[in-house]
């Protein structure tokens, strides 16, 4: 190489370096915060302003999964981004087969007895990140994918007057719901394949109890007060791409619930378990998240 084709290379090279050094506008760098020992990825969103309240979503794993994984998957750090809410991504414990999980209900996904209090510790969580950061408390929500789904609904339940809205995807409700009695209304999001085979759309069998996709919405329907009949007649929308069309049907109770909540299923038409997501899935779940205010 000649000189000029040396000095024409060490531009380069300082000009790639400058491009890699400075901060990308879309995205912002996360931190890692420590809790009982058992650390979670934050999210700080680029233009975050502490005199100005920030919504916050918390993302659950599924089984045998991780954040990350998670992350990948739904992809709502963009989100997070664009729409100025922050973004926190726990990490359930390990059990004896090196699987992680949350300790959701008696079907999922504990199922060694460890007890872990995953429903506390994601409560502190809750509190943790509103020490730190100017949280709106009438905006947390909780996304969770199957055993994730499981926990969120679960924090619906529990910590109602933490949780405003949680959206389920092939997850369920636990198997009594006499256990369920939360303190105010939660609206809840139930998405669910028609041709899931691990978590089943009409529900488990009696060796392995938890109520269907439409039972799980039934229950938040009747538990936020909301008339028996659906009150809206949405457009079919299209969140998988593999499959033809407008795949996924809406079916949304919103009439007389209390706190302006309300209950919706969307039932992905021949969805898998772990359906393909355009990147319509995480807009119209945060869309659904970011209407949602508790009282």
């Amino acid at each position: 190489m000649n000189a000029t084709g040396r000095l024409l290379a060490v531009v380069l090279l300082l000009l790639a370096a400058a491009c890699s050094s400075s901060p990308d506008a879309s995205t912002s760098p996360d931190v890692t915060v420590d809790l009982d020992g058992r650390p979670f990825r934050l999210h700080v969103p680029n233009g975050y302003d502490a005199a100005a309240k920030a919504p916050l979503v918390v993302l659950l794993h599924g089984y045998t999964s991780s954040g990350t994984e998670q992350e990948e998957y739904f992809q709502l750090t963009g989100e997070s981004d664009r729409r100025g809410f922050l973004y926190a991504i726990p990490e359930g414990t390990v059990d004896q087969e090196k699987n992680k999980f949350w300790n959701a209900t008696a079907t999922c996904c504990d199922f060694y007895g460890s007890r872990v209090d995953d429903s506390g510790y994601l409560r502190r969580l809750v509190d943790t990140v509103a020490g730190k950061y100017t949280v709106d408390p009438a905006k947390v929500y909780f996304v969770g994918h199957s055993n994730g789904g499981f926990m969120a609904l679960r924090m619906a339940c529990d910590h109602a007057d933490r949780v405003t809205a949680v959206v389920s995807l092939a997850g369920a409700a636990t198997a009594d719901p006499t256990g369920c009695k939360p303190s105010r209304p939660v609206s809840v999001l139930q998405i669910h394949g028609t041709a899931d085979r691990t978590i089943l759309y009409e529900g488990g069998p009696s060796t392995r109890p938890y109520p269907s996709a439409k039972a799980t919405v039934e229950l938040w329907r009747d538990l936020d007060g909301c008339a028996a009949g659906p009150g809206t007649s949405a457009a079919p929308i299209d969140i998988e791409p593999v499959l033809d069309g407008a795949e996924t049907t809406v079916t949304a109770y919103s009439e007389g619930c209390r706190g302006g909540s309300r209950a919706e299923l969307w039932t992905i038409q021949d969805g898998s378990h772990i359906p393909s997501l355009s990147p319509q899935f995480a807009t119209s779940v945060v869309d659904f998240l970011l209407a949602r205010s508790s009282p």
